[in-house]
C-alpha cells in the first residue's frame, strides 16, 4: 500500500542504539527493500519496476556506479539500488499546490529527508524577486527568463553550469557543448568532491584517470585492498563481487577507520546458502588512523623494495620512469612515524606485507576515504607505487579501482564536463561544430563557491544534485547562493537547493531513470558509463510523473536555442527529437566512441571503452611511462584534546538523499544527529554514550563551526577519530580545506573539539 508523505518532521533527537552488525545484505534487506518499495510504488508498479532495473532492455540503477556482468540476475539490484528506484518511480506528486501552501521560507526549515519525501515535482515553478513562495510557469517563459538572465551577463563566465553525476552521456554532451558555445568553461561538477583526487593521481601516474580493471579482473585477483570504502552501503553489489573473488580464492585486506558490516559478512540474497550463513570476505583488517594511508602504503614499498625478488624488474624497467626518485624517498619510510600515523602495530603492517608478495595478481579498490583529505594526490600515487612496483597495472586480475558512486559521474566527464578540458578536446568539439571553445580554464565546485560568494558569478544552473546539500562549509555556501541574480535546478524531487536561491529561481522538473522518453522522432533511450569503463543504454518503463515534464536533453537543448537564438549553427531541435543524433555527434568527438549507435545496436549490454594502460600496457603520460612519483609523507596531527572526524552515509542515505532514519548496520536508529567515538575517547572528553555535545571544527586561521546537538555513540573507531553523516557536518568543513592539486574538499579530515551541551528539546 502507498502512504502519504510525512505532513511534518520526525523528531531526530533521541536516537535509539544499539550495537553495530557484523554482517549485511540477507533477509533484513529484502524485507526492508520490499517496505521502502511499497510505501513509496505500490505492490505491482514495485514488480514492474525493480525487474527492469540493470537489464539490458531496462534502465540503469541511478543507486551507483558498479558495473553489471554480461549474465544478469532477474533480481539485478541491491537493497539501497531499490530504494534509489523507488523513491525516483514514486506515485507521491509535488504539485503548484503544494508551492502554494509552503513558502520559500518553511521549505528551509524542513529537513532534506522531509523534502525529499515528498514525491515528484510535476511541473516548472518561478520564484520572482521578491516573492516568498514558487509559482507555476510555462517551459517557453522559463527559458525566456534564462535567457533574460544569461544574456544579460557581462561576460559568460559569471554563469555557472554545475552537473549531477546522474546526468546521462546525451545530457551532458549537449550540455558542455551549450556551455563552450556560449562562451565558457564552467562547469564545476560532484567529481570535484570526490573522485577528483583519484583522476589527479591517475591522470599523471598512468595518464588516464580512470580504473584500470574489469569485473572479470576482480575475480581473477589474488588479492583485492579495499581503502577508505564502505561497500556494504555505498556500492552494495560489489560485495557479490568480492564473494565471487573470495570463493576463486582471493584475499581481501580492508583499510578503514571504521569496521564495516559488509566487509566482514556478506549474506547473499540471491542464494540460500548466502542468505542463511554468508561468507566471511576481509582476511586483514587494517583499522587505520584517519588521513594514514600514504603512511601505510609508502612503508610497505620501502619493505617490498627491501625484499628479494618483489619488485617486478622487467615491467618498471620497460614501462615506468622516476623509480629512482621514489626509491630513495621510500628507503626514507620510518617504522615509528608509520606506526604513530596509522595507528596500526608492526604485526598488522607485516601481515598485510606478506599477503602482497604472495599476491602474483593485486587490486587497490578505494573511495571517499582516500580522496577527501589534504594529501589525497600523493596517497593514492603512493597506491599506484606499490602496484607498478609489482607489475599490477596492465595485467588480468590486477590494477586500480577508483569506486565511483554517481551512476554516470565518470561518463559526464568522458562527455567533457569538466572545468580544464584538454586542448585535443576542444579542437574536436570546435571543429564538428563550427564554435570557437574558450581555453581558459573555468571554475570547480570551490571556486564556484567562491565566485558567487565575491560577485564574480551570477547565475548558477544545476543539470540535477543538491549543490548546497553536498558542498562545504554550509553557512557559507548558502549566503553564497542566495548573492546569485538567478538559480536553476532540473530536478525530479524537491531538496535543500531549492529552499536557498538567488534573487529569481526556477525548478524545471524532469524525466528520471525510470521514466519513458518519447520525443518527435520516436521513443528514446540514453547512455551511461559504469565505473569499470563499460558503455550501456538505459531505457525507462514507466509512464511520466506528469505530462509537464521534458527530458534532461530537451530542456538544454531548449535553453541553447532560448540563449543562442538564430546564430547558432547547431542544430538542437534535431538533438532534443532524435537522441541517436547526438551520439552521431560525440562518435566524432570523443574518442572510443568511434560507431557509437552502431556498437550499441550490435551489443545490447553496451561496450567498453579503450584504456591504454590496461589493454596494451601504454601510458599516454608527458613521460609516455608509467609515472613513480616521490611526495613527502603527510598526515593530521591533531591537537591534544580534540578529534579527526570523518563525515560520512548512513545505510539509509544516497549522498544528499535521506531514504530514512535508521543506519541499521552501524546499530543507529530513529535519528541522524550522532557522532560515533571511541570509549576510550570519549572517557578522556568526559563525554558518556549517549551525551549530546557540539561539534565544533577549529580551521587553520583561528575561525570555528559549530554543528550542536549530537547524540555521543561510544563505538569502536580508531584512536583519537570520529565519524558523524553528512550533510549535517558539512558546516563544519572550511571552504577553503582542500586536497592539494584537486581542490577537493576535505570533508574526511576534520579536526573537531566536543563541547557536551544539553539534549535538544524535542
Amino acid at each position: 500500500m502507498v502512504s502519504k508523505p510525512p505532513a511534518g518532521d520526525p523528531v531526530q533527537d533521541a536516537p535509539q542504539v544499539t550495537p553495530p552488525q557484523h554482517a549485511a545484505a540477507g533477509l533484513p534487506a529484502i524485507g526492508h527493500t520490499l517496505r521502502i518499495a511499497q510505501e513509496q510504488m505500490g505492490a505491482v508498479r514495485t514488480a514492474r519496476t525493480l525487474l527492469k532495473v540493470n537489464q539490458k532492455d531496462g534502465f540503469d540503477c541511478p543507486g551507483c556506479a558498479w558495473p553489471e556482468g554480461d549474465k544478469r540476475h532477474l533480481a539485478e539490484f541491491c537493497e539501497n539500488g531499490a530504494k534509489a528506484v523507488a523513491e525516483e518511480a514514486t506515485l507521491r506528486r509535488v504539485t503548484p499546490e503544494f508551492f502554494a501552501a509552503h513558502p520559500v521560507a518553511e521549505l528551509a526549515e524542513r529537513s532534506g529527508y522531509w523534502l525529499g519525501q515528498q514525491g515528484r515535482i510535476t511541473e516548472p515553478v518561478y520564484l520572482p524577486e521578491g516573492a516568498d513562495r514558487y509559482e507555476p510557469v510555462t517551459w517557453e517563459r522559463a527559458f525566456a527568463i534564462l535567457a533574460e538572465e544569461l544574456t544579460a551577463l557581462s561576460s559568460p563566465d559569471e554563469a555557472l553550469f554545475y552537473t549531477s553525476g546522474r546526468t546521462s552521456n546525451e545530457a551532458a554532451f549537449l550540455l558542455q557543448l551549450f556551455a563552450r558555445e556560449f562562451g565558457t568553461n564552467n562547469l564545476p561538477d560532484c567529481s570535484n568532491m570526490c573522485h577528483e583526487s583519484s583522476g589527479s593521481a591517475l591522470t599523471e601516474t598512468i595518464g588516464i584517470g580512470k580504473g584500470s580493471v574489469t569485473l572479470e579482473d576482480l575475480h581473477r585477483a589474488d588479492l583485492i585492498v579495499v581503502a577508505g570504502q564502505n561497500p556494504g552501503t555505498n556500492h552494495p553489489r560489489m560485495l557479490s563481487a568480492l564473494e565471487k573473488a573470495k570463493a576463486a580464492g582471493a584475499r581481501i585486506i580492508s583499510v578503514n577507520p571504521l569496521p564495516e558490516a559488509g566487509l566482514e559478512r556478506f549474506k547473499n540474497p540471491q542464494t540460500p546458502q548466502g542468505m542463511l550463513k554468508g561468507a566471511a570476505l576481509t582476511d586483514l583488517f587494517l583499522q587505520i588512523r584517519i588521513g594514514g594511508d600514504q603512511a601505510l602504503f609508502r612503508l610497505l614499498n620501502k619493505l617490498v623494495l627491501e625484499t628479494p625478488g618483489a619488485v617486478d624488474e622487467e615491467f618498471v624497467r620497460e614501462h615506468t620512469h622516476g623509480f629512482e626518485e621514489f626509491a630513495a624517498a621510500a628507503g626514507e619510510a620510518d617504522w615509528a612515524e608509520t606506526l604513530a600515523a596509522t595507528g596500526l602495530s608492526r604485526a598488522e603492517i607485516e601481515r598485510a606485507l606478506e599477503m602482497v608478495l604472495a599476491s602474483e595478481r593485486t587490486i587497490v579498490c578505494w573511495a571517499m576515504g582516500l580522496t577527501q583529505h589534504k594529501h589525497s594526490v600523493p596517497t593514492i600515487r603512493e597506491v599506484v607505487n606499490l602496484l607498478l612496483l609489482r607489475g599490477n597495472i596492465g595485467r588480468p586480475g590486477a590494477g586500480v579501482c577508483p569506486v565511483r558512486g554517481h551512476s554516470n559521474v565518470q561518463g559526464d566527464r568522458t562527455m567533457g564536463i569538466f572545468e580544464r578540458p584538454a586542448p585535443a578536446f576542444l579542437d574536436a568539439l570546435d571543429k564538428e561544430f563550427g564554435i570557437v571553445s574558450p581555453r581558459h580554464h573555468g571554475f570547480d565546485v570551490v571556486r564556484s563557491i567562491q565566485a558567487l560568494r565575491d560577485g564574480e558569478a551570477k547565475v548558477f544552473f544545476a543539470m540535477g544534485g543538491n549543490f548546497v546539500g553536498a558542498t562545504p562549509d554550509t553557512e557559507v555556501t548558502e549566503a553564497a547562493m542566495r548573492r546569485a541574480r538567478l538559480t536553476v535546478h532540473v530536478s525530479t524531487k524537491l531538496n535543500r537547493s531549492h529552499a536557498v536561491t538567488g534573487a529569481r529561481a526556477l525548478i524545471l522538473p524532469t524525466l528520471g531513470r525510470t521514466d519513458r522518453d518519447v520525443q518527435r522522432s520516436g521513443r528514446q533511450f540514453v547512455t551511461v558509463e559504469d565505473s569499470m569503463g563499460l558503455v550501456h543504454p538505459s531505457r525507462g518503463n514507466l509512464p511520466p510523473a506528469s505530462p509537464h515534464l521534458l527530458s534532461e536533453p530537451a530542456i538544454v537543448a531548449r535553453m541553447a536555442r532560448a540563449v543562442l537564438g538564430s546564430a547558432s549553427r547547431t542544430p538542437w531541435e534535431e538533438f532534443e527529437a532524435d537522441y541517436a543524433a547526438v551520439r552521431d555527434r560525440i562518435a566524432r568527438v570523443v574518442p572510443g566512441f568511434e560507431d557509437f549507435n552502431a556498437r550499441l545496436a550490435a551489443n545490447p549490454g553496451g561496450f567498453a571503452l579503450p584504456h591504454a594502460p590496461r589493454d596494451e600496457r601504454r601510458f599516454p603520460t608527458k613521460t609516455g611511462r608509467a609515472n613513480f612519483t616521490a611526495a613527502p609523507v603527510e598526515y593530521p596531527k591533531v591537537p591534544e584534546g580534540r578529534l579527526l572526524l570523518q563525515t560520512l552515509r548512513s545505510h539509509d542515505q544516497y549522498n544528499t538523499t535521506i531514504y530514512g532514519l535508521d543506519d541499521r548496520y552501524r546499530g543507529i536508529r530513529g535519528g541522524r544527529r550522532v557522532v560515533l567515538v571511541h570509549p576510550e575517547d570519549a572517557a578522556a572528553l568526559g563525554l558518556a554514550d549517549g551525551a549530546y555535545a557540539d561539534l565544533v571544527s577549529e580551521w587553520t586561521d583561528g575561525s570555528e563551526r559549530r554543528a550542536p546537538g549530537f547524540r555521543v555513540v561510544h563505538y569502536p573507531t580508531a584512536r583519537g577519530c570520529a565519524a558523524a553523516y553528512y550533510p549535517e557536518t558539512n558546516v563544519l568543513v572550511p571552504l577553503e580545506s582542500t586536497a592539494d592539486i584537486s581542490n577537493t574538499p576535505a570533508s574526511k579530515s576534520v579536526i573537531v573539539r566536543l563541547e557536551e551541551s544539553p539534549q535538544p528539546s524535542a
